[in-house]
Formats: structure tokens, sequence, C-alpha cells
């Protein structure tokens, strides 16, 4: 049987339109899948003789040869996500007064003194930050709770990578270290394994971020059935962290203040010497705790940033988020 050439058009795009073995032709067999050629006797234009290719041959094709040969396997752009689909509505303002206290390491300091009584405390600035509570509600009610409660207060900037990010929030029960108490009324954030929440990314400075990725609270406090995470990281720019993209939460962004958060950015933190690494990476290969707990010290900011205010600013109704969001 012949099929016409319109028809043969239309079934060289599906996967398998005819066994293998028709591929092939043979002149005595009544099923063959294209008509023989006629002998071309005035040599008026010459037919181009297709390549066979054999039955084995179709084994050993590259994988992307096979998927891109036929239009029903063509990857589907829909399918990949976009930022721009997500509901980044600011629904929720927060505010965080940044100050620093000189005498945090003196010798006459109050033994237990929380850090939010510092005496000599000088102002840094107001952030005001934005929160997206329609994208991820349990993540913002929980960071929303932890500000309104003055949980954050007194609060340490512990980490510090200057031209990407800072960290604060660290979870603790010393509060005369700057280590955070989470309060009560959290909720259970199963955001956290949601893969729909990782779908922002922290492609801008003031970047505000859940850090899941880059926690360093302590494995004892981790294991508690209880723990509520609380430790959040701001991007401090000039440009992107794409190194964070997938293992943090976005969850807002700076709407007011930047200039403080570049400042932060500026102060000089502890960076050990190459002999004191090589060391720490010997001890921490055979298992030694202390490793980890020396590390803990590496890229803090050298003068005691910590946040001194924080609670929530009232909105009479939510407002779109910059357009410069990604």
């Amino acid at each position: 049987m012949v099929f016409p050439s319109s028809n043969v058009r239309a079934t060289s795009s599906m996967a398998y339109p005819v066994s293998l073995s028709s591929l092939h032709h043979h002149p005595n067999s009544h099923h063959a899948c294209f008509p023989p050629s006629k002998t071309n006797h005035d040599n008026t234009h010459k037919y181009i003789e297709t390549p066979r290719i054999s039955k084995r041959s179709l084994i050993f094709l590259p994988v992307p040869s096979l998927l891109y040969t036929s239009s029903s396997f063509a990857l589907d752009d829909t399918t990949i996500p976009s930022t721009s689909a997500i509901d980044t509505t600011i629904t929720d303002r927060i505010f965080m007064d940044f100050s620093v206290c000189p005498s945090y390491f003196r010798s006459d300091r109050t033994l237990g003194a929380e850090l939010a009584t510092c005496p000599d405390s000088e102002p840094f600035g107001r952030v005001i930050f934005g929160l997206y509570g329609r994208h991820l509600p349990l993540t913002t009610a929980n960071f929303k709770t932890t500000c309104t409660t003055a949980a954050y207060r007194g609060t340490l900037v512990h980490k510090l990578l200057q031209g990407q990010f800072f960290v604060a929030g660290h979870q603790g029960p010393r509060r005369d270290k700057g280590e955070v108490q989470p309060p009560t009324g959290l909720v259970r954030n199963a955001e956290t394994v949601d893969p729909k929440a990782f779908e922002l990314k922290h492609a801008r400075p003031g970047t505000l971020s859940l850090c899941l990725g880059q926690n360093d609270d302590d494995d004892d406090i981790k294991f508690n059935p209880n723990y509520h995470n609380v430790e959040f990281l701001v991007t401090t720019g000039p440009g992107p962290c794409p190194e964070l993209d997938g293992q943090n939460i976005v969850f807002g962004t700076v709407l007011e203040g930047m200039d403080v958060i570049t400042s932060i950015a500026t102060i000089p933190t502890y960076k050990p010497a190459e002999r004191i690494r090589f060391f720490n990476d010997f001890a921490q290969l055979i298992g030694d705790e202390r490793a980890q707990t020396a590390r803990a010290l590496w890229d803090r900011p050298l003068k005691t940033i910590y946040i001194s205010d924080c609670g929530e600013l009232k909105v009479t109704k939510p407002s779109l988020s910059p357009p410069s969001l990604p």
C-alpha cells in the first residue's frame, strides 16, 4: 500500500508511525512504505537518495537526537515556573532599628546583661521590610510574630559576608550573647519543604530570606521536636547571590533603609589566617567538635551590630511590591 506524500509528511512527525522494518524498502515487498523511484533516463533532474539507517544504528543514537527528531517530544516551556506569576503583594511592613554597642567587649561590662540594654548604644539606622504574605503566609506569620513580640530585640548580627549578605537571629538561650529565644505561638512551617517556596531568587540587594542552607543553629536545638527556625539573612549587594537560590526562602524585601544595609556591609569582619584554617579543617576531618565552635567566629563583624528595636507598621491596605522585583 502506498501512502500519499501529504500523509508521509504528517506521519513523519510522530514518534513511531510505522515499524522499523518498513524503513527498508524491498522491491518485491507489497507493503513497502514508499514507492520505488523510477529510473531517471532524461537526466533532467537528479534524485537525492536518502541515507538508509539500520535498526542497530537507531539504538546508538544519542538521547537528544531522539528527543528532537519528533515534535511530540519537544520540551514545553510553559511547564517552567516563572517568577512573574508569583503573587508578591506586600501584605505586612516590619521595621528594625540597628545599633552599635561599643562596650560589648569591655571587661567592665555587666555579666549576663542583655544586649538590648547596652548603656552606650549608638543608633545605626532603621530598615523597613515588606513581606510577601500571600505567597508565603506561614513564613511571614512567624517572622511577624517574632518581631511584634520583641523576640528579635537585642539580637546580634553574627555573620557578615561582605559583598553578599548578613545573617541575624541565631537561636539560643544566651540573651547576653545576642541569641534569640523564639516566642510562643509560632506555627509549624510546612513551607520549608515545599518546592514552590523556593521559586523566588536572591537577584538583588535588600532581599529578605529565611535561613535554611546557611542556618548555623546548634544541632541540639535543631533536633528539638518543637524547633522553629527564626534565623534570617538580608542580601547587601552590589550584585545578586545565586548561590543562595534553592537553599533559602525569599519572603520579603527592603522598602526603606537600603543605605543602612550597605553601611552594615562595609563593617570589617574576622578572617582567620591560612594556618588556622588548615588546622580547623584537619580538626573537622577527625571529628573534633571544637572545630565547628571555632568556625562560628569566622566572618563575624568586628563591631557589635544588633537589633535594638523591631515591630510592625500598620497599613490600610496591601500594596504591590516594587516593579523591579525579580
